[in-house]
């Protein structure tokens, strides 16, 4: 709590709107719950923010440029296709296990938002999807992976990986890194000829 009155009150709304977004869901959540929640009148949330719907779009896009980011990192680094694929699950694991709360309302809650937000969100999830398709590709090419369907591999990958934000604790049973090396050689495993 000392360290959330350190920021902006405008970050200080976006959190709690994510906590909130995630308990409760998107429309469940009013200005009301969230001015109550911060200690403020409902009208100066206002002086800050223009609506509910531009925080959804803050966490989503803000969400979608690190997924974005990460997974042009693992394209940059990466020589072959199997090492792209374990690098992408590992980066992707990254994002979503940094903030479990912002990943939860990303995954859940992104139909709440109007045109042409929601558009643009939909044209960056399908370029992001095909990132891990063009990666499988390569992979099936090389005679790496197996002759799947490119869209039901990543979808089966992605899929996997985005469950993590329900189940993962920082101090569980495993570690992150744990996690990572698992789901990849697991999902990965799924992919690869066997010998």
């Amino acid at each position: 709590m000392l360290q959330e009155k350190k920021l902006s009150r405008k970050k200080q709304i976006e959190l709690r709107a994510t906590e909130l977004f995630m308990a409760r869901g998107y429309a469940a959540t009013s200005m009301r719950d969230l001015a109550n929640e911060l200690g403020i009148e409902a009208a100066s949330l206002y002086s800050h923010i223009k609506s509910k719907e531009e925080i959804l779009q803050k966490i989503c896009f803000r969400m979608a440029e690190e997924f974005f980011a990460a997974i042009k990192e693992v394209e940059k680094a990466s020589s072959n296709a199997e090492d792209k694929l374990v690098n992408a699950v590992h980066a992707h694991l990254n994002v979503i296990t940094k903030d479990t709360s912002a990943s939860a309302v990303f995954f859940n809650e992104w139909r709440h938002m109007s045109e042409p937000f929601l558009g643009d969100f939909l044209r960056m999830r399908q370029e992001y999807e095909q990132r891990f398709i063009d990666i499988i590709d390569e992979g099936i090419a090389s005679g790496v992976f197996q002759p799947v369907d490119k869209k039901f591999g990543m979808l089966m990958v992605i899929s996997s990986l985005n469950w993590v934000h329900n189940w993962y604790k920082p101090d569980g049973k495993m570690s992150i890194d744990e996690i990572k090396n698992e789901l990849a050689s697991i999902l990965i495993g799924g992919l690869k000829y066997k010998k």
